[in-house]
């Protein structure tokens, strides 16, 4: 069993990601550390964890645990990411790993050095909605991709919430913008060449808000939208020649609506709906993390593969501030 280490009481890991590693197969948590002990300790015994710490430094040092989770705000991801690994410890860190895709370079080192295994978060690389809309197109269920659409939105304006404070590296682009670009990605294998985009931030949180953005793969183009402050919505629609496959509820599995896929025949005289009753992606996220540092052979998100999806993102930055495209 790998010996999970939760870095901070954050809330997607004490509802999604705890749960995910106690309820895993392959894993457990044996310590949660806050800079308030109190909370540690309130915490591990929701989930019945052995050790509490008042401190990330002291847990890092401890021998009872083999890896760390950290959902820390996005602006301390890099440096508890390499703090861990030069612990010795393996690290799941939660999504985005960075604000800048150079700045995951000095976390690919501390990786290498220690040699340990570092992996961000994307719980949909793992899911089996998405891995059987990777299998559709490349068997040419579609034919030939020509278009992505997606969307994915909410509404939040919660000045303590750390998605609206920019030195905690808050803002819809890193928050959410990063699964549209993941999911196409991964879905095809394909990298975009060239970005244009519109950004708009909010005028007392100087954080981004909304962006439309689209995206040239060479074969064929993706278009999104996201925004922290619209009703909530969430879409990824793959268009080709020969049909098209709709993911219904593409990034909030079970708590968005039903996990459904549908593939439409060119003509939509057809359909067919791929049910996924119960997909556990935080489940399956931890279990193949589990897996790579034991084995070494699992696929899971690469450093390699996270700066590549950041440089994405850094560019739709940059192409928000000039007319025309941008390259990635």
């Amino acid at each position: 069993m790998l010996r999970f280490g939760i870095i901070s009481t954050a809330k997607i890991g004490r509802d999604n990601v705890v749960p995910a590693i106690q309820d895993a197969e392959n894993c457990v948590v044996t310590a949660i550390a806050s800079r308030d002990l109190a909370r540690a300790r309130e915490m591990a015994d929701r989930f019945s964890v052995p050790h509490a710490f008042g401190s990330y430094e002291e847990m890092l040092a401890s021998d009872t645990i083999d890896a760390v989770y950290i959902p820390l705000p996005t602006s301390q991801h890099i440096e508890w990411s390499i703090n861990a690994a030069d612990a010795g410890k393996h690290v799941l860190c939660e999504k985005p790993l960075a604000l800048k895709a150079a700045d995951i370079d000095d976390v690919i080192a501390a990786r290498d050095r220690n040699r340990v295994v570092v992996t961000e978060a994307y719980m949909v690389t793992y899911s089996p909605v998405w891995q059987k809309v990777r299998a559709l197109i490349d068997e040419g269920a579609i034919g030939s991709l020509r278009h992505v659409q997606g969307a994915f939105t909410y509404f939040n304006r919660d000045p303590a919430n750390m998605r609206n404070v920019p030195e905690l590296g808050g803002g819809g682009l890193p928050d959410i913008g990063v699964y549209p670009v993941m999911s196409t990605r991964f879905s095809t294998g394909k990298e975009p060449l060239w970005v244009q985009a519109i950004t708009e931030r909010d005028p007392d949180f100087g954080t981004d808000v909304y962006s439309s953005v689209k995206a040239d793969f060479g074969d064929f183009e993706l278009s999104f939208y996201i925004s922290t402050q619209m009703a909530n919505r969430q879409v990824m629609v793959f268009h080709g020649t020969d049909g098209y496959i709709e993911v219904k509820s593409p990034f909030n599995a079970n708590r968005w609506g039903p996990e459904e896929i549908e593939l439409a025949d060119r003509s939509h005289n057809e359909s067919r709906i791929f049910r996924f009753q119960d997909s556990r992606q935080y489940r399956r996220e931890v279990e193949a993390f589990a897996r790579a540092v034991k084995n070494g052979k699992e696929e899971i998100v690469t450093l390699e593969n996270s700066k590549l999806n950041q440089k994405v993102i850094d560019a739709i930055y940059r192409a928000s501030e000039r007319d025309g495209w941008e390259a990635v």
